[in-house]
């Protein structure tokens, strides 16, 4: 059995990262992570203003809590830890962050099959949306297997990219899933 040692003492089993739904208990820690990972990952392609302005405009904390009020956000968690998040609102991977320190271990995978694996359970498309500029964002979704729809223009905020995914032998109609 591999064991994580914290330099004295007996090694105590290394815990898998799990998936489960957010509760009320999780809000501080959920908005915390998605203001970090705003902060951290989105200045390279929205700018330090907006990114300073989502931030301190409250809107990013709005958007989680309004969602766990909802019921659909999901923790990533590790050792206690909530390390990652997803909210899932209707047949859209609405958000779906990984805390920045842990980028690069599969984590972003594990969470991206849970939200596929729980939304096409109920719909035969499924959708997600991220901004142009996020050039590793999209990368990491077309290396799942989503397929980019589209550009969404003249919305609230920036351009977005639009991606689908269907389940295995689901017709093609314009209105599946709705």
């Amino acid at each position: 059995m591999t064991g994580v040692t914290s330099g004295a003492g007996p090694q105590r089993p290394a815990v898998r990262p799990a998936v489960r739904p957010a509760t009320g208990a999780d809000l501080g820690a959920l908005q915390a992570l998605a203001r970090r990972t705003i902060d951290t990952c989105y200045r390279g392609f929205l700018g330090d203003e907006a990114v300073d302005w989502f931030i301190g405009s409250g809107a990013s904390d709005a958007h989680v809590k309004s969602h766990l009020e909802q019921g659909g956000v999901h923790c990533l968690t590790e050792d206690g830890r909530i390390i990652g998040l997803s909210v899932l609102d209707g047949p859209t991977v609405d958000l779906m962050m990984i805390d920045p320190d842990h980028h690069r271990r599969g984590l972003g995978r594990l969470l991206l099959r849970h939200a596929e694996e729980t939304l096409l359970a109920r719909y035969p498309d499924i959708r997600l949306e991220t901004f142009p500029g996020n050039t590793s964002a999209k990368s990491f979704y077309e290396a799942c297997g989503w397929v980019l729809g589209g550009r969404i223009e003249g919305g609230e905020g920036p351009a977005k990219l639009e991606y689908t995914k269907s389940r295995a032998g689901a017709p093609r109609d314009a209105g599946a899933g709705t």
